[in-house]
C-alpha cells in the first residue's frame, strides 16, 4: 500500500487553516465586544423608540420624544438613586459598625466548625488580612485596574446611549439595511425575525425591572419580620444581583444567611427559607406572567446558558445573558425548525411529492450549459 504523499498544496493548506484559527482566536474577543454593545444599544433604543412612536401620535417629533424618554428614564432613575442612597448609606455604616463583632461571632461559629480554637482561626484571618497590608501592591494592582475599568466603563455608557438615542431617532434605515443582507425571498421572513426580537428584548426587560422590585420588596418585609438587622441593604443587593438570572439570587442570599448565622442556626435558616419562598414567588408567579410570555425560556436552558454565556463573553456578558439566549432560540425556530416542520407536513399529505431542486441559473437540466 502507496504511502500518502505531502504535496505543497496540502501544506499550504494547512498553514492557511493555522493562520485562519490563530487569527479568529485574537479577534474573537473584540467581536465578542461589538456583539455585546450592539445588543446593549438595541436593548436601550427599543423602549424608546416605543416612547417616540407612542408620542408621534400627539404630533410630537421623533427626535423630541426619543430624548423626552430618555431624561425621564435617567430621571426614574436618578430619584430611585437618590431614595435609595440615605437608607443604602445608613445601613452601610451600621454594618460597618458592627462588623467587628460580627466578625469575632463567625471566628467562633468557623472555629467550632473546623475543629480549631478560636484563636486559631483568628491568627488565619489576621496572616490573610496582613498580607495585604504589609504588602500594599497587592491592593494597589487592583485599585488602579478598577479605576481604569470605571473610566473605560464610563466613556463606554456615554457612546452606547448616544448610539441608542440615534438609533431610537431613525430606526427604519437600520432596519431595512439588515434585512437587505438577506435574499429577496427570505426578507419577510427576516422581519418577522427582528420584531420577534424586538418583541422578546420587550418583555425581558419589562419583567426585569417588574421582578426586581417585587423581590426587593419581599426580601425586605421577609427580614424586616423576623428582625433581622441590615434588611434594606440586603434586600438591595438581592435586587441588583436579579440581572444575573438563577446564579445572582443564590449568590446574594450567602452574605444575610452568614450574618443569621452570627446570631444562631435557627435564624440562618429561617433567612434561608424567606429567601427561597420570595425567589419562588417571584419566578412562579410573577415572571410567568410578565416575562415569559415574550421570552419562553425554560429554567433549565437558562441555567446552562449562563455558564456558557459567562464563559464566552465575561461579566458583561451575564447582564444580557437572557437576551441572547432569547436571540438563539428565535434564530433556531426561524432558520431551521419551522422550515423543517413546515416541509414534513407537507410531504406527510397525501399525493405530496418532493419537489425537484431548481437548476442552475444558465444551466439546463442536466448540470451543462
Amino acid at each position: 500500500m502507496a504511502e500518502p504523499k505531502v504535496t505543497p498544496t496540502a501544506i499550504y493548506r494547512a498553514v492557511l487553516l493555522a493562520f485562519g484559527l490563530v487569527v479568529a482566536g485574537l479577534i474573537f474577543e473584540q467581536l465578542a465586544t461589538l456583539v455585546l454593545a450592539v445588543l446593549i444599544v438595541v436593548i436601550i433604543a427599543l423602549p424608546l423608540a416605543a416612547f417616540a412612536t407612542l408620542l408621534e401620535r400627539f404630533h410630537v417629533p421623533r427626535p423630541v420624544g426619543v430624548l423626552l424618554g430618555l431624561a425621564i428614564a435617567i430621571g426614574a432613575l436618578a430619584l430611585l438613586v437618590f431614595a435609595i442612597i440615605p437608607v443604602f448609606t445608613h445601613e452601610i455604616n451600621r454594618f460597618a459598625n458592627s462588623l467587628p463583632g460580627i466578625v469575632d461571632s463567625l471566628r467562633h461559629k468557623l472555629g467550632r466548625l473546623t475543629g480549631n480554637s478560636p484563636a486559631k482561626t483568628g491568627q488565619q484571618i489576621q496572616q490573610f488580612i496582613n498580607g495585604y497590608t504589609h504588602q500594599p501592591s497587592k491592593l494597589l494592582g487592583p485599585i488602579a485596574s478598577i479605576g481604569t475599568s470605571v473610566a473605560a466603563a464610563l466613556a463606554a455608557v456615554v457612546v452606547v446611549l448616544l448610539t441608542a438615542v440615534f438609533t431610537a431617532i431613525q430606526p427604519e434605515p437600520l432596519v431595512k439595511g439588515t434585512v437587505r443582507i438577506v435574499p429577496v425571498d427570505r426578507r419577510s421572513q427576516a422581519m418577522h425575525i427582528l420584531e420577534r426580537l424586538g418583541t422578546a428584548y420587550l418583555g425581558w426587560l419589562r419583567g426585569l425591572i417588574v421582578g426586581m422590585v417585587i423581590l426587593g420588596v419581599l426580601t425586605y418585609l421577609g427580614l424586616r419580620i423576623v428582625g433581622l438587622q441590615f434588611a434594606a441593604f440586603f434586600a438591595i443587593l438581592t435586587a441588583i444581583a436579579m440581572i444575573v438570572p438563577y446564579f445572582g439570587a443564590l449568590v446574594s442570599s450567602v452574605p444575610p444567611i452568614l450574618y443569621a448565622l452570627t446570631i444562631s442556626p435557627g435564624k440562618a435558616v429561617i433567612v434561608a427559607a424567606i429567601y427561597i419562598l420570595a425567589h419562588q414567588v417571584e419566578s412562579n408567579m410573577i415572571q410567568p406572567l410578565v416575562m415569559a410570555r415574550a421570552v419562553k425560556l425554560h429554567p433549565a436552558v437558562v441555567a446552562v446558558g449562563v455558564v456558557a454565556i459567562d464563559r464566552l463573553f465575561g461579566f458583561i456578558g451575564l447582564i444580557v445573558a437572557v437576551p441572547i439566549l432569547a436571540t438563539i432560540r428565535i434564530l433556531i425556530q426561524e432558520v431551521w425548525i419551522f422550515p423543517m416542520e413546515s416541509r414534513n407536513l407537507t410531504l406527510a399529505k397525501p399525493g405530496a411529492v418532493a419537489a425537484e431542486p431548481a437548476p442552475l441559473a444558465g444551466r439546463g437540466p442536466n448540470g451543462l450549459v
